[in-house]
């Protein structure tokens, strides 16, 4: 019996040591290919599917009834847009989507993917906040990579710490080489990862708030599209 009591209360301090349900990094491409004009719709379609009625309800949903959420810029460089933020209602997802609209433009550059990614594991590491889930939202325009670590290199770094890695691949219908044709596919095998992984594409612009939102309601919601990109295990 006693040994029971103890395994007990090994469970609970281990279940009162989380704080939140998710650690969600936003990790959102800034590099030469995306131009100012795109970096604004970027943070707006982020800050208006934030904000969205049917995100705050899967937030509230959630077993903490709240997300631990940073929007991060990559390039060459990674800059942090909006800080971790604690969302639990409508006043906290508000205060989050401001900060994404209100500052300057600070990653530059060509692609590394991998060291975006690196960094993002570790804002996640160093952070105040405990999730039971933890998981980067990876979106861009390409695979290209051309310094710091590998891709494969960061993401099995990223993967073997438990993170799961969702991609959102913005396709260019009228481009067709800054596409780099069979994108989504691309994403499957050499970004996404991890436990329920998959990939939601935006289609066109009119279109990419639409993907977010639903990307994050099922990041929020642990569960996956019917029309699911798995990852590689």
């Amino acid at each position: 019996m006693r040994w029971m009591i103890l395994v007990g209360l090994v469970w609970a301090g281990a279940a009162m040591a989380q704080d939140t349900d998710l650690e969600l990094v936003l990790l959102a491409d800034a590099s030469g290919s995306i131009d100012q004009r795109e970096i604004a719709f970027q943070r707006q379609g982020y800050a208006q599917a934030i904000t969205d009625p049917e995100v705050l309800a899967a937030i509230a949903n959630t077993a903490y009834g709240n997300i631990a959420v940073t929007y991060v810029e990559w390039a060459a460089n990674q800059a942090v847009v909006a800080e971790w933020t604690l969302i639990d209602g409508p006043d906290a997802a508000a205060g989050f989507a401001a900060a994404l609209t209100s500052k300057p433009r600070q990653a530059y550059g060509r692609n590394a993917i991998g060291a975006a990614l690196v960094e993002a594991l570790r804002l996640m590491d160093t952070n105040e906040f405990d999730g039971w889930r933890r998981v980067i939202d990876f979106s861009g325009d390409s695979v290209n990579s051309y310094s710091g670590p590998t891709i494969a290199e960061a993401r099995a770094q990223v993967l073997a710490a438990g993170v799961t890695i969702n991609a959102l691949p913005i396709l260019r219908p009228g481009d067709p080489g800054r596409a780099h044709g069979g994108l989504e596919a691309r994403y499957q095998e050499m970004i996404i990862g991890g436990p329920g992984a998959f990939v939601v594409t935006a289609e066109t612009r009119e279109s990419f708030a639409e993907a977010v939102k639903r990307k994050l309601i099922l990041e929020i919601s642990g569960t996956m599209p019917d029309d699911r990109t798995l990852a590689r295990r």
